[in-house]
Parts: structure tokens; C-alpha cells; sequence
């Protein structure tokens, strides 16, 4: 199993005994969620974007620094970032507001880095990520020549880099194509921009920034800090939150407006490159949003199995809810490493699977109304929800049943390990058929909003 640390909301305590029933499990199952909702978001920012004509017909782009943009623009994004903040204030619910103290104010005789650190402020992300100007080249192209970056020098978080990814060094002023741009944005948020951004977290800027204590995962741990910013638990029953309040107070929407109105803003001042950069900061957090374990609590799990479980582990025999926090770890992750695996191939191979071509279907785009503040949840959310149960049970009828329906095994420690595709070799051709339907399915939808949500932008943008 993972290090969980079991924690007990403080509201529970003022709650009736049939609702901490309820509550208990809730808040365990969510103690240590897995926080990347596809495992690199770039791979299929590539697919997704490859044939959009306002992408591959955008003109060659002129990287830029953060500190240029923030220098040049400092008046306007005093109004921006305040707007911003009376936007979240106005239409989500129970929202923290930022500290009266953090609002970004022009100052032209400060220097580069106090700028950019009082922007970052205002926005309530980590005061130390990279922004390294770089790229993380399309795996079907020929390898880069210029040099690589180190892990380091883009991403704050710690751990094991994934080898396959590569991050190619840029310099102001280079001209580089706007896909290259918004793929590798795609990914991004993914590198440290939301760790430890709680009273509770280990760090000097949790404490100021007003979010209150981590409503769920274990804040001693450093990566599943990010979670409340990259889960959206919008369509459970209204039971539940009645009953565990906490899992709403999740941040997505949040992320997804503040960085689509700094993308749209940028391309109304002429600054392109961070039109396109902040773009796929916003679409990021979309795109998790389209990962069925991203938007629901416990998918194909009931309301009377969590409580049971809970019942049994205030009995002191806590194994089932052990079992459903394994369970649900181990399906998480084992659809991402799949998903993973597929495109990682294909795109190492220069071939086209059912993902790619589901990535790059654009028949269901107009099927969906206009991008708006409503569109995430009542779309993509509500969409992914609902893919919960059915998602699970193919996984559980197609995966190996030690992967997602063992809780003796631990899927996240035994990752390295694991050769999903080979394994998956081995199974009937109708299962196999049956996984990469049901995956491609969500890709298709991946596309889709990914799509949408850009045209927003650029719209707002004036392109």
C-alpha cells in the first residue's frame, strides 16, 4: 500500500454518528489519490492538435520570458488578476478568498524576480516553479538537435523522471511553432504548480495563502498536495455532501479561468508565445477533468459498500476499507499507464491506433454549446463521472485481476515493473478490443473539449 496517513476532517466532529458513518470513508478513500489524471499530457495534446487549422496555421511564434511579458504588461495585469479574483469570488461556491495582501500591484522600479514572484503570488501557485522556456518535443519527430534540459530545470517536483520524456532547451527570440508551444503546456501544471499550497503543507507560502488546511490527501506527502487542484468531485450525490462537504472544496475551475483569461489576454497585447503557453496551462486542467478518476469520488463503488467498510473499521476490523482504498488506487493507475503506454508506442513507431485517431476526431466537437464558465463542469465533469462505473468494470474484465481487483498488490509500488501491453498481449483478442474502445472513448472526449476550450480562448483572444 501507499503511506497513508489516516486524518479525520475537523467538521466531522460536530456531525451526528450516522453521518461520520458515511463521512470516514470518504475521507480515507481520497487520503492519497493518485495526482496525474493521464500520464503526459503532451502525447496527446499532440494527436488532439496536430490538424487544428488554428494551430497549424498559426504563424511561427517568438519565445519570450515571463519576465518580459509581466514588465511589458504590469498595468493591465493589476486589472486582470483582480478580475480574476472577483470572478472566483462571485461564482464558486465557498471559495477562499486570496489575502487581501497577495493582489498584484504595478511597481516598475522593482526587479525582474520580485515582479514574477508577486505575480505568481496573486495567482496562488508554488512561489518556486521553473517556467524554464522549452520545449517537450512530438515523439514522432526526429530527435532535436539543440540541447536538453535537465528534469530539474523544468519541474519542481520530486521523484523519478519518466525517461521517455524529453525537454529541449529555448532561448528568447527563437521562432518555434505554436502545437510545440501548446502540447508542452499541456503538461505542465504536472511539474510543481500546485504543491504544497496549504496551511498544513510544509512550506513558507501554504501558510499565506488562504486556502485553508488540505481537504483531502496526505499533506505531508508533497505531490498529493496537487490533488484538490486537479480533481473535480462535481456530480456525486447530494448525500455525500451532506455528509463530507470537504470533497468540494476542489480547484480546477479555478485554474482553468485564471489561466485562460491570461492566455486570452496575451494574445490581445501581442504576446503570443504566452497566448499559447498559458493556453495549455488552462487546458491542462481540463483535460484531467476527462479522467474518469479525476471527477469521480469512488467510481462503481455505492454509498452502502463506503459506509459498511466504515462500520467495520470503527468495529476495529479495518480491512475492507484497506481493500477499497487499494482497489481504488490500482484501477487509477493502471488506466493512465495504459493510456500511457499506447500513445508512447504508437507515437515511438509513427503509427496510428484507435487512440491517435480518436484524438484527432473532430465529429463530436460541435455537438457541445460554446466554451464558457459552465462548460467544464457541465460537460467534461459530468461526462467523465458517468464513464466512471462502465471504465471500471472493463478494467476489471480486461487488466490482469492482480492490477485491479487484488488489494494484496500494490499497482504504484510494482509500476516499474509492469508491461501493460505485453501483458495485455497475452489476453484474448476480444478484451484487448474491448479496453482500447473504452479508452479511446475518453480520448475522444480528451479532443473534443481540449478543442473547444481553445477556440474559447482565442475567441476571447481576438485571433
Amino acid at each position: 500500500m501507499r503511506h497513508v496517513r489516516n486524518i479525520t476532517p475537523p467538521s466531522a466532529v460536530a456531525m451526528s454518528p450516522w453521518f461520520r458513518l458515511l463521512l470516514l470513508p470518504l475521507w480515507v478513500l481520497v487520503v492519497a489519490p493518485p495526482v496525474q489524471a493521464w500520464n503526459n499530457h503532451t502525447l496527446a495534446a499532440y494527436r488532439a492538435f496536430e490538424r487544428m487549422p488554428e494551430v497549424i496555421n498559426a504563424a511561427p511564434v517568438a519565445v519570450e520570458s515571463l519576465e518580459s511579458f509581466l514588465k511589458a504588461e504590469e498595468p493591465s495585469l493589476e486589472a486582470l488578476l483582480a478580475g480574476q479574483e472577483a470572478w472566483a469570488q462571485a461564482n464558486m461556491e465557498d471559495f477562499p478568498a486570496r489575502p487581501t495582501h497577495l493582489a498584484f500591484k504595478a511597481d516598475p522600479t522593482r526587479t525582474d524576480e520580485a515582479r514574477q514572484q508577486a505575480f505568481l503570488k496573486a495567482l496562488r501557485v508554488a512561489p518556486n516553479v521553473k517556467f524554464a522556456l522549452y520545449l517537450q518535443p512530438d515523439p514522432t519527430q526526429s530527435a532535436p538537435v539543440t540541447p536538453l534540459l535537465a528534469h530539474s530545470a523544468v519541474s519542481s517536483l520530486a521523484g523519478t523522471p519518466d525517461p521517455g520524456v524529453r525537454f529541449v532547451a529555448l532561448r528568447s527570440g527563437d521562432q518555434v511553432a505554436a502545437l510545440g508551444i501548446l502540447a508542452s503546456a499541456c503538461d505542465e501544471p504536472d511539474y510543481g504548480l500546485d504543491l504544497n499550497l496549504w496551511e498544513d503543507s510544509p512550506s513558507e507560502w501554504g501558510k499565506m495563502y488562504g486556502f485553508g488546511a488540505q481537504p483531502f490527501g496526505n499533506p505531508t506527502l508533497s505531490y498529493s498536495s496537487q490533488a484538490p487542484f486537479h480533481m473535480g468531485f462535481m456530480h456525486e450525490k447530494k448525500l455525500l455532501y451532506l455528509a463530507a462537504p470537504f470533497i468540494k472544496r476542489t480547484y480546477p475551475l479555478l485554474r482553468i479561468h485564471q489561466f485562460g483569461t491570461l492566455a486570452a489576454f496575451a494574445f490581445r497585447t501581442g504576446h503570443s508565445y504566452w497566448g499559447w503557453r498559458f493556453a495549455g496551462l488552462a487546458l491542462h486542467y481540463v483535460q484531467d477533468l476527462t479522467q474518469p478518476y479525476h471527477a469521480s469520488l469512488a467510481p462503481a463503488e455505492s454509498t452502502l459498500k463506503l459506509m459498511s467498510a466504515n462500520a467495520l473499521a470503527l468495529a476495529g476490523l479495518s480491512g475492507m476499507k484497506d481493500r477499497l482504498i487499494t482497489l481504488q488506487s490500482n484501477r487509477h493507475l493502471a488506466l493512465e499507464k495504459y493510456q500511457n503506454e499506447m500513445l508512447r508506442r504508437a507515437a515511438l513507431n509513427a503509427a496510428d491506433t484507435s487512440l491517435e485517431i480518436a484524438l484527432r476526431n473532430t465529429s463530436s466537437d460541435s455537438t457541445y454549446p460554446d466554451w464558457g464558465d459552465a462548460y467544464t463542469k457541465t460537460w467534461v465533469a459530468a461526462q467523465a463521472h458517468k464513464a466512471g462505473t462502465p471504465v471500471t468494470e472493463i478494467l476489471i474484465a480486461t487488466l490482469p485481476t492482480e492490477y485491479v481487483n487484488d488489494a494484496s498488490f500494490d499497482f504504484g509500488v510494482n509500476e516499474p515493473g509492469i508491461d501493460l501491453l505485453t501483458e495485455l498481449g497475452r489476453r484474448p483478442q476480444t478484451e484487448r478490443a474491448q479496453l482500447e474502445a473504452a479508452v479511446a472513448e475518453l480520448m475522444v472526449n480528451f479532443g473534443a473539449h481540449s478543442r473547444n476550450a481553445l477556440r474559447g480562448i482565442l475567441k476571447a483572444g481576438e485571433m
